[in-house]
């Protein structure tokens, strides 16, 4: 019986969301939060594979404003490029490869806050290209899906590359018109006059031709993009609440049927007709500020969402009027109100739309054989509304969580929770450590790392909203090192030894040592009968700033994934760099300077011949540390990004692996092919695995070499996988999911053995494999303390809403 220890001590203060933006080919959701971190977000059609693919650490001290993707010509990524503006008045680039932020743009004391960057359009008079210019149907009534049915729009590169344009709102009143050339820099175009107070909107019409801003003054201004020439002005006060001046117009939003939208600090939404500047509709259904606008592909839809909490949706509606004899039918179309939702706590600051589309892979079972059973049809209950081409609502804000909405079926699901532990805290675990066998937990915080000795108290006790439980564990804090700059990164030893960190300057190296006697100044603490001291190591010069680090499994070596793309090795007895790699795709090239992504996970296997390497977008590579040379490379299994990995106690040739799609993976590193276990049952796994809650975000390996289990867990939900059983099917459901040519690859010809029956494995094993738990309070970390006891450590959601710096919505309860 496994007895799990729980823990809620450790600090965790998730940081708000201040912005949103969709790429340009609709695969990834950039999130700006408050601290600085920017966030690539991987869309899905639905509920389940929504997958935060990599964090770029941005300067703490710069406060996001916006966001904006843009075309990055014909050699750039698909996703296009990423740019923010700040407060501060300066913009930065966002390199999604190298993992770093740069300045482009510096300031001049002035704020940006909000830039929008200009649609490509057909006109050989201003020398632009539009791949959308098309205006699609946008007459839509409550029975016709065909105009949804055609939400997701199809985006070609233009045949002419041309630099996009960039309108930036400034706080000083000026509107500005910079172009992005293909060295990421922003080149001054012209300025726009000057208006009263700060512009704190800008939107472009589809045609680029004009431009719309909204400001401090409670205006709307409609520009001439070309002349520069205001063409109208419009009151904003006249359609909502309050009046004129001390009304802001916070967010713009410009529709391909000639339609604007703003919203404001009254908690107004108002529809207006941008050709002439008249108002078409007005809404006040918000109770605050409207700080965010998104519209639906189609763009006969609209959302909106602010300070309330609230998520609104307006839909376009035709209306048939009746008409003289002989004339035609007057068609009136008018934008109403439809619905809302209320899933953040706090205020909610972004909202953006993506259209993701998910790849028709070949089912599994083609062209091999299948064991005899019945045929059940497979339910995918946990997939909901995921279709192809389903336009997909992101909402965010200072409740730090992210909700996704279906665009159609907005009012008929609730929204999901993608984000249940945002800005997980990184926390390692080295059990059984040197010092009297005490286990040593390492927290790492944005400028803090704790060093905490783990004690337990035996209890045996059921909880119903907690899981299984051995009882309670308690920790106290031995060491804390302090960083002036925000960390990255951090890893301690197995033998509890030696510990580092990394920020963006430089890493640092301490090692823990029982105490002896001596005349020195040190920092010391008590562990059992032993006192210890704390004393930092010097490290090779010249190495760079880490992305991840992993200590060997006997403590002798500490393995450093550089911002460079290399991997560096360093001996800690002598303190000396003993070899360096590139990782590679091929193994020929091992030479050559980097080309490959950053790595931003590592591990290592405890008889220390083998490093796995995974960079940011889920290629592997697997290095031989006794003849220092790359062993193997693995592209993205199932194009998916790894979450959680490691290798087995019990055999240290097989590599374990967790992809964003759930899917865990045995690969035999020695042979380079997939192991046994992944070739029988990879793509056919118990229906309750496939109702796994949450994204699987870590493993723990029991610490003996006896057993062949791992606890797989996410924030919600841990799961116990033993390789040495048969993978129960008594539901008879099969977890059908693609297979990519990669995979395919990697399998030798084999046939399945014989299906157990579960009575045959209750018998010999007393449980099931593949059952998981469920938890009622988000999870942040799970490791083994022995053979049969884990840490678990959790925190009530509403213990860390208690410690925003922002207050939750007011909501109304009955009777006051």
């Amino acid at each position: 019986m496994l007895e799990v220890y729980r823990n809620s001590s450790v600090d965790w203060k998730p940081s708000p969301v201040v912005a949103l933006a969709t790429s340009v080919d609709d695969s990834q959701v950039a999130a700006a939060r408050a601290d600085g971190s920017v966030e690539i977000w991987l869309v899905s059609p639905g509920a389940v594979g929504w997958h935060c693919q990599l964090t770029i650490h941005g300067d703490p001290n710069t406060c996001v404003s916006s966001l904006i993707w843009c075309r990055a010509g014909l050699k750039g990524l698909p996703c296009g490029r990423l740019f923010s503006s700040s407060l501060d008045g300066s913009i930065s680039h966002w390199d999604l490869f190298n993992l770093k932020q740069t300045t482009v743009l510096e300031s001049v004391g002035v704020s940006i806050f909000n830039m929008a960057v200009a649609p490509f359009v057909n006109d050989t008079e201003n020398g632009y290209l539009n791949d959308n210019g098309s205006d699609p149907e946008t007459s839509d009534s409550d029975t016709s899906d065909s105009e949804d049915d055609s939400d997701s729009d199809d985006d070609h590169a233009p045949s002419v590359v041309v630099n996009p344009r960039v309108a930036l709102a400034g706080g000083d009143g000026f509107l500005q018109i910079y172009s992005i050339n293909d060295a990421d820099e922003f080149v001054y175009t012209k300025s726009l006059p000057r208006v009263n107070g700060s512009i704190l909107s800008v939107a472009w019409s589809p045609d680029a031709k004009f431009i719309y801003a909204g400001s401090t003054d409670g205006m709307i201004r409609i520009w001439d993009a070309r002349g520069g020439i205001e063409k109208h002005r419009i009151t904003v006060g006249l359609g909502g609440l309050g009046g004129g001046s001390e009304i802001c117009v916070w967010v713009l939003l410009s529709l391909r049927c000639g339609t604007l939208v703003s919203a404001d600090s009254t908690g107004s939404v108002q529809f207006w007709d941008s050709q002439h500047g008249t108002l078409l509709q007005a809404h006040s259904y918000h109770k605050g500020d409207v700080k965010a606008l998104a519209a639906a592909p189609s763009h006969n839809r609209v959302f909106s969402a602010g300070s309330d909490g609230q998520v609104i949706l307006y839909k376009l509606s035709s209306e048939t009027l009746e008409s003289s004899v002989g004339s035609a039918p007057n068609v009136m179309k008018k934008w109403i109100y439809i619905g809302y939702t209320r899933a953040h706590t706090h205020d909610v600051r972004a909202l953006t739309v993506a259209v993701p589309i998910s790849r028709e892979d070949p089912l599994p079972d083609q062209g091999r054989k299948r064991a005899r059973r019945k045929e059940k049809p497979v339910d995918f209950s946990y997939l909901k509304w995921a279709h192809l081409g389903v336009p997909m609502l992101i909402s965010a804000g200072d409740d730090t969580k992210l909700f996704t909405y279906p665009v159609k079926e907005f009012t008929q699901f609730s929204p999901h929770d993608i984000c249940p532990v945002p800005q997980r805290v990184s926390i390692q675990l080295a059990p059984n450590t040197e010092f009297s066998q005490t286990s040593l937990l390492l927290v790492q915080g944005s400028h803090s790392l704790d060093i905490l000795r783990v004690r337990v108290k035996p209890g045996p006790f059921f909880d119903m909203a907690r899981g299984p439980s051995g009882g309670l564990a308690s920790t106290n804090g031995l060491f804390q090192i302090k960083s002036s700059r925000k960390i990255i990164c951090s890893t301690i030893s197995n033998s509890g030894e030696f510990f580092a960190y990394s920020d963006h300057a430089k890493i640092s190296l301490f090692e823990l040592k029982k105490c002896i006697r001596s005349g020195k100044k040190e920092v010391k603490c008590k562990v059992g009968e032993s006192e210890l001291t704390l004393n930092k190591r010097n490290l090779p010069r010249k190495l760079p700033f880490a992305h991840s680090m992993v200590f060997s499994f006997d403590s002798s070596r500490l393995m450093i994934a550089g911002h460079d793309r290399r991997i560096y090795v360093v001996d800690l007895h002598s303190s000396e760099l003993v070899h360096t790699f590139t990782p590679c795709r091929d193994l020929h090239d091992q030479e050559l300077p980097p080309t490959e992504p950053p790595i931003t996970k590592m591990f290592t296997s405890s008889d220390g011949q083998w490093l796995a390497a995974i960079n940011c977008f889920g290629d592997v590579y697997v290095f031989n540390l006794e003849i220092q040379r790359q062993h193997w490379y693995i592209s993205r299994l199932d194009n998916a990004s790894v979450t959680a990995g490691g290798f087995s106690p019990r055999n240290n040739n097989v590599l374990i692996l967790t992809t964003s799609s759930n899917q865990v993976y045995a690969l035999d590193v020695e042979e380079r092919k997939l192991g046994d276990w992944s070739r029988q049952h990879t793509y056919v796994l118990p229906k309750r695995f496939q109702e796994f809650p949450g994204e699987v975000i870590g493993l723990s390996f029991p610490p003996s070499p006896s057993t062949a289990s791992v606890i797989v867990y996410s924030a919600r939900a841990m799961c116990l996988i033993d390789f040495g059983m048969p993978v129960d099917r008594d539901d008879e459901s099969e977890m059908i999911n693609g297979q990519d040519p990669a995979l395919r690859n990697l399998q030798s010809n084999g046939k399945l053995k014989r299906k157990w029956t579960d009575s045959q494995t209750k018998k010999l094993f007393g449980r099931k494999n593949f059952e998981f738990i469920p938890f009622g309070d988000p999870v942040l970390f799970i490791g083994h303390l022995s053979k049969s006891s884990v840490l678990k450590i959790y925190k009530p959601w509403m213990e860390v809403v208690r410690n925003f710096d922002s207050a939750p919505v007011d909501k109304h309860t009955f009777g006051t």
